[in-house]
């Protein structure tokens, strides 16, 4: 029953085999031509979508990156101990790296948008999430790549463990100079390669692929104190990170309950607000469209913060008017002004549309008044000549007349329509 259990779930079920897995990964660890032309290219193109906060831009770049393959091609070097392999991966991971840096630096050095999109703030802060993402992925990964069938996880795992973004980040980063933002990015890039080459390794062995060469148990001991040095290192700042965004998120719930019962369901509105959570003290600040506080009301507010359990915390109002717009000024100048592309296409259709229609209404009652002969009479713009120098926008005017055998004065009607609608571009078109 163990044995049917095993078999089931054996990795060793459509693996391919060891001799031309090993010979795949070999062959595409080079960073030389092509390849390095891809990557600058998918460089420049996840750049783009980070400083447009493009989403579907940046995972299109992900998916061209060839990033992986000298991760991946480190990680069997150290399982079968493979030191040249090692060593070729980890000079060709440097070299796209060093290329990948400086690309998005000069990118982001010359474009003229230099504003942190929420793209970009979002590879600064990395966490224990991100281990485990980077983990995760490349166990798929590799699990892949050693298949017959090698189906569809490799998309998949290079949007997923997202190694592209992050170094476009570091760049944007020592493009305007903000450090933390470089150390922030880099280290997310980090952890994404290191877990990588870390799962590659453990599925390797578990697949017990043939040694290259043979190492003393004190040596084979080594690499794996090293190893386990290693993941201890890059794992502690990530638990940190994420434990302080962890505080954050219970601040901010404190927050809004305190600001809630305290202003929102006495019926005060708020017009402004704001949470520090990184200054010392922190600080809340709120303004409202017409409640003002005196300074005790403000004292009492502030002791009533530790009712919450929000300490080191300081409340101010913004009552101030000069100040307040400054503080609106400053929040709406911080938000994202970029238009999404349906928000534009709504724009221009909106503009288009109020082009060519108008309300006729009260010019139908009145026709029906002057004219009594005309009837179905139908109103409409049309433009001739577009994309000329010589384009222009007619009324065209559509109508039956009550008795065909009657005459009637075009002349006069076109005369009035043009007074009317202050134009001179009237077409009267008779319908049968």
């Amino acid at each position: 029953m163990n044995n049917k259990i095993f078999d089931f779930i054996s990795l060793h079920n459509g693996e391919e085999e060891q001799k031309k897995v090993l010979e795949n990964i070999k062959s595409n660890i080079s960073f030389r031509g092509s390849n390095l032309w891809i990557l600058a290219c998918a460089i420049v193109i996840a750049s783009v979508g980070l400083n447009v906060n493009s989403t579907a831009v940046i995972i299109g770049a992900m998916l061209i990156s060839p990033l992986m393959s000298p991760i991946v091609g480190a990680g069997f070097a150290l399982a079968i101990y493979d030191f040249e392999l090692l060593k070729k991966s980890g000079k060709n991971l440097l070299i796209a790296t060093i290329v990948s840096l400086v690309v998005a630096s000069i990118y982001f050095y010359i474009s003229p948008f230099k504003e942190t999109q929420s793209e970009l703030l979002a590879r600064t802060s990395p966490n224990i999430y991100d281990v485990l993402i980077a983990f995760f992925g490349g166990l798929v990964g590799v699990i892949a790549l050693t298949r017959v069938e090698k189906g569809n996880p490799i998309p998949g795992v290079a949007i997923a463990t997202a190694l592209m973004p992050p170094l476009c980040t570091a760049g944007y980063g020592l493009a305007i100079g903000n450090f933390s933002y470089f150390f922030g990015a880099f280290y997310l890039y980090t952890i994404n390669c290191f877990f990588i080459c870390i799962s590659t390794f453990l599925i390797i062995k578990y697949l017990k692929y043939e040694p290259v060469r043979s190492l003393n148990p004190k040596f084979e001991k080594q690499i794996r104190y090293g190893i386990t040095s290693l993941i201890l290192i890059m794992i502690i700042p990530s638990f940190y990170l994420a434990y302080n965004l962890l505080n954050e998120k219970k601040y901010a719930q404190k927050v809004e309950q305190f600001i809630s019962n305290e202003f929102t369901n006495k019926g005060y509105t708020i017009i402004y607000k704001n949470t520090k959570f990184n200054s010392n003290p922190k600080k809340i600040e709120v303004a409202f469209l017409t409640k003002k506080f005196n300074a005790e009301e403000i004292k009492v507010l502030n002791q009533r913060l530790v009712q919450y359990d929000i300490s080191n915390t300081k409340l101010e109002i913004k009552q101030d008017a000069k100040d307040l717009k400054s503080e609106i000024l400053n929040e709406l100048n911080n938000q994202n002004t970029n238009l999404s592309e349906k928000d534009v296409l709504i724009n221009n259709l909106q503009n288009e549309l109020g082009e060519y229609k108008f309300d006729n209404s009260d010019i139908q009652k009145e026709l029906k008044i002057l004219f009594p002969e005309l009837k179905n009479v139908s109103f409409g713009r049309h433009s001739i000549n577009q994309n000329t120098d010589s384009a222009k926008v007619l009324t065209v005017v559509l109508y039956q007349i009550d008795n065909k055998k009657k005459n009637v004065d075009t002349e006069k009607i076109r005369n009035w329509l043009n007074q009317k609608l202050k134009t001179t571009n009237v077409k009267l078109i008779k319908q049968e």
